[in-house]
């Protein structure tokens, strides 16, 4: 899981041509730090999102019917 999210944020910093929230928040990481902890940085917002999203409603059951 940690590989897919480090990649799906390296697809965000590099592949993505919109500009949106996430993606200039961690291209101002970047600016300070480097790509490289940008990029680690946005694979743990991304984890957040995701754990609030199963974390809730509908899509908690459809994660538990789907896990078991």
């Amino acid at each position: 899981m940690r590989k897919l999210l480090y990649e799906a944020a390296n697809s965000i910093l590099t592949r993505s041509r919109e500009t949106f929230a996430l993606k200039t928040w961690a291209m101002n990481i970047a600016k300070g730090h480097g790509l490289k902890e940008a990029r680690v940085a946005l694979a743990r917002r991304l984890a957040v999102i995701m754990h609030a999203l199963l974390g809730s409603g509908p899509i908690k059951l459809l994660a538990a019917a789907w896990l078991s």
